[in-house]
Order: structure tokens, then sequence, then C-alpha cells
């Protein structure tokens, strides 16, 4: 059985729900992880009133064994270690130096790539808002918060359509607070929630950001 129809029906009934969780007023900032987040951002920037923003994360793949993360970098120069992981393989300083330089080129080239010239938006001080289209293990989405703390929001509240019970409740320790829309069980992947899961391109991102830094459906998109 399909939650949603898309990313877009997703957004808006996450939207909703934040809404009446955040009340009126304040000061906003809505960040989607890209790509698949966008979407569900864009809605939920519309619903809230605030800017959007993306906040990309690229994870540090171990050495040797590039599926096991070692770390994250994060939008703003922030970087997470998995201190565990670095410690039990013994990782060099060295080798996590080269490793976090090539992915902060990369998450440089996107976020360009997204932003079309534009800066990235305040965080610091404001209520952030950081959605996706769904969490599985959640992984991503836990070295987003941990870095996003480091940049010194108000408050962070972490919002998706759907997730698997366990992971939302296992990040309700990272963010200020956490809001999952469904949490079905039992839970195999985010797609199957969705009628109409089809990868978000690149242009698809730039477009929604282009849309939302002009106004559309937002009260304010000052950075």
């Amino acid at each position: 059985m399909q939650l949603f129809r898309d990313r877009f029906d997703a957004g808006r009934a996450l939207g909703q729900r934040l809404r009446v969780r955040l009340g009126g007023g304040g000061d906003r900032l809505v960040l989607a992880l890209p790509r698949g987040g966008v979407p569900v951002g864009f809605e939920v920037a519309r619903a809230l009133g605030a800017p959007l923003d993306v906040f990309v994360v690229r994870k540090l793949g171990t050495p040797g064994h590039e599926e096991l993360a070692m770390g994250a970098i994060a939008t703003g120069g922030v970087q997470v270690l998995n201190e565990g992981v670095v410690r039990r393989l013994g990782i060099p300083g060295a080798a996590i130096a080269a490793v976090a330089e090539r992915e902060a080129r990369e998450l440089l080239r996107r976020e360009r790539l997204f932003r079309d010239g534009r800066p990235q938006a305040r965080v610091e001080g404001r209520t952030v808002v950081l959605v996706d289209d769904g969490l599985a293990t959640g992984s991503t989405m836990r070295a987003a918060l941990r870095a996003l703390r480091q940049q010194r929001p108000a408050r962070i509240v972490m919002g998706v359509p759907v997730a698997a019970p366990e992971t939302c409740e296992s990040l309700q320790g990272e963010a200020d607070a956490v809001l999952c829309v469904h949490t079905p069980t039992p839970f195999y992947a985010v797609g199957q929630w969705y009628e109409d899961f089809t990868q978000t391109t690149d242009d698809e991102v730039r477009e929604l950001l282009a849309r939302a830094a002009h106004g559309e459906g937002a009260a304010s998109q000052a950075p």
C-alpha cells in the first residue's frame, strides 16, 4: 500500500503536520537533503512560509571499505567523524584528510550547481526544519543533524513523511523535535510507500530552489 502519490504529496502532508506542531511566526528555515528531499522541502517551506535551502552531506568512506562510513562532511565546512570506526580500524589522520578533501570538492560542486550563485542561507539562531523524503537506516540524516548542530541553530526540527519506526525513535536524541508522519511496520524501503518514487534530478533541484528563492509560496526568502 502506498502512502503518498509522490514527493510533493508527501511534502504537503508533512508540511501540514509541521505547521500544527510549530504554530505561526518565528525565524524559520527549511533545509532539505538533496536530491529527493528537495521536493518534500519545497512543500514544507510553502506550508510554513519559510525560505528553503539545501543541506548537502557527503559520506567519508573508509579507505578500502568505502561503503563503511568513517564520518561525513556537510554544508558549511562541518566535519563529523565516527570516532569508534576510526579508532577500531586505526585510520591515520592523513587518510581521513585525503578523503575529506576529495568529498569537500564534490560537496562544493553540488552546492554551486544547486544554488546557481545564491549564498548559503543563515542557520545560526534560527529554527531549522531539516527534511528528507524518508528514512531507512537514517545514517545520512544522523550525520546531517550532527553537522547542522555545529552551526548553532536555535532549534532543530527533523521531519520526514515516512520512516522505519526504530530509525525514527533512534533520532529523537539528535534533534530538538522529531516528526515522522508515518512509521509503518514492516518497513523495507522508503520507495515502497510512494506511488511515484522516480529519482529527483539535479535540474529539478535547481528549479525548485530557484522557485523558492523567488518567493513562491514563502513569506520571506532572505538568507
